[in-house]
């Protein structure tokens, strides 16, 4: 046997093979179909986020697993604790006093409805969202600050660059070429606006969205699998809420909702055009742009601006995560 044939045989035996995993895969799907809702994220939620590895943060988990070594849910008091020992205070930080831990959560406490006075519920529920906002517009604010240095750049760029560029392209929807397009788009979102927007849309950490899918804001999605059915969604209607494996997934997902979607190009002109007059980012401002995120409109945009406002939260727009330090954690939390 010549050698050419040797090959064209090994060939013909790789396809083949390949070809049989896949027809076996298709049959697989057609009699194995996934659910069309996904089970809660508190059951599946087993990974851990490599984004968290140097920040020596806390991730704690809302981990219900299965057998006899099922991590313990997150609760309230146990958070509460946390927050207590790590000098974690709303007051201070509104005074522009002290930094937020880097204690980063996984899952919502599982009796967030359990807390009966309003002020209670809200501190905890801004203690919760706020690290993860503030480190997905940290991981923001490095790219941006990369991009930055490459429009600096003099010459042909290194292909390191190159191939970060094709993916960031890709990531926020502009052309390959369109560099001051993607750093537009390449930007922060106040953490007033987020904060708002996230109490709007699950009642300050309340709804069956954020409890059992990690969903902070209330962003629809018309894929079949994997996601969860509003209960009281309109006939003739389609579409689905996004379900997260973890709360910052979903922090990241919004953020780039707003920094891709046509429905917010007002707001990134809006927040390009301050950003070119040396001016900082409010979020009370930037929220009049959104009369496309609900079904609301105007009434939508007041309704933010009013709990930025009454809740002080244009406050912790200045505010910055902490520098690494020893983890620390209450018992009953379970760290991953």
């Amino acid at each position: 046997m010549t050698e050419a044939t040797r090959k064209s045989t090994f060939e013909k035996t790789v396809i083949g093979f390949v070809g049989v995993c896949a027809v076996a895969a298709m049959v697989a799907a057609l009699r194995y179909p996934p659910a069309s809702v996904t089970r809660s994220p508190q059951a599946e939620f087993k990974l851990e986020d490599p984004a968290f590895d140097a920040a020596s943060g806390v991730i704690s988990a809302s981990v219900r697993g299965a057998g006899p070594r099922a991590a313990p849910l997150l609760t309230v008091s146990a958070l509460d604790r946390t927050f207590a020992g790590l000098g974690y205070d709303l007051d201070r930080l509104r005074d522009g006093d002290g930094l937020v831990p880097r204690h980063f959560v996984a899952a919502m406490p599982v009796d967030m409805r359990a807390i009966r006075v309003p002020a209670k519920r809200k501190a905890l529920f801004i203690k919760t969202v706020l690290p993860l906002i503030l480190q997905a517009n940290d991981e923001i604010r490095a790219d941006r600050a990369r991009l930055e240095r490459i429009l600096g750049h003099k010459g042909d760029l290194p292909a390191v660059d190159r191939l970060w560029l094709a993916a960031k392209a890709e990531v926020y929807e502009v052309k390959r070429a369109d560099l001051k397009g993607l750093l537009a788009r390449m930007d922060v979102i106040p953490p007033s606006l987020a904060i708002a927007q996230s109490a709007e849309e699950t009642g300050w950490g309340t709804s069956r969205f954020v409890l059992e899918g990690n969903a902070l804001f209330g962003q629809w999605t018309f894929s079949r699998n994997r996601h969860m059915v509003p209960r009281k969604r309109a006939a003739g209607r389609n579409h689905q809420v996004r379900a997260f494996p973890s709360l910052i997934e979903g922090v990241r997902a919004y953020m780039e909702n707003l920094n891709t979607h046509r429905a917010y190009r007002g707001f990134r002109a809006l927040r390009s055009a301050r950003r070119a007059a040396s001016q900082p980012l409010h979020g009370v401002e930037l929220a009049r742009t959104l009369t496309g995120y609900s079904e609301r409109g105007e009434e939508y945009v007041k309704s933010i601006q009013g709990l930025i406002r009454f809740n002080r939260l244009q406050a912790f727009d200045g505010a910055r995560l902490g520098v690494a330090t020893a983890s620390r954690r209450s018992p009953e939390e379970p760290a991953i």
